[in-house]
């Protein structure tokens, strides 16, 4: 993952688009975090390449690197070279990476306890006592047992 604080304020242009997300690919990248601009959505997405971003934009930029391999900040998020980081359509986040083997089972705990909850909301037989006991019953904790 590539990590690119931009910063012209405001964004003018887009240093991401199709060939920059074909070359970061053939490097190993999968994708890019920036609270500066992408374009060619279309294009990009059919590489498999993703996109973090704040904005679209439809044009170049007259793009310089200023520095490699120091700390950002994104979005407000504080990235440093190594960080292990996580991403969905609402965002990113950073995760420690002493808790990074952890993930997978939180995740997993955290969709036990949702998923009976909003079955039960979908169901024929809700209530608000049933919403309140499920709800209220099953609250996770971490770690699990605590």
């Amino acid at each position: 993952m590539v990590v690119i604080q931009d910063i012209d304020r405001p964004v003018l242009g887009s240093f991401w688009g199709e060939v920059n997300a074909n070359i970061h690919k053939a490097l190993g990248c999968v994708g890019t975090v920036t609270d500066g601009s992408v374009r060619d959505l279309n294009e990009v997405k059919e590489v498999g390449f993703h996109f973090f971003a704040s904005c679209v934009s439809v044009s170049h930029a007259y793009v310089h690197l200023v520095d490699v391999g120091v700390p950002v900040t994104v979005g407000g998020l504080m990235v440093k070279p190594g960080n292990l980081i996580m991403g969905d359509l609402h965002g990113i986040l950073s995760i420690p990476l002493e808790f990074a083997k952890d993930v997978s089972r939180a995740a997993q705990l955290v969709e036990d306890w949702e998923r009976p909850i909003i079955d039960f909301c979908k169901s024929k037989t809700f209530t608000i006592e049933g919403l309140k006991e499920r709800y209220l019953s099953a609250r996770p904790t971490w770690p699990p047992g605590k």
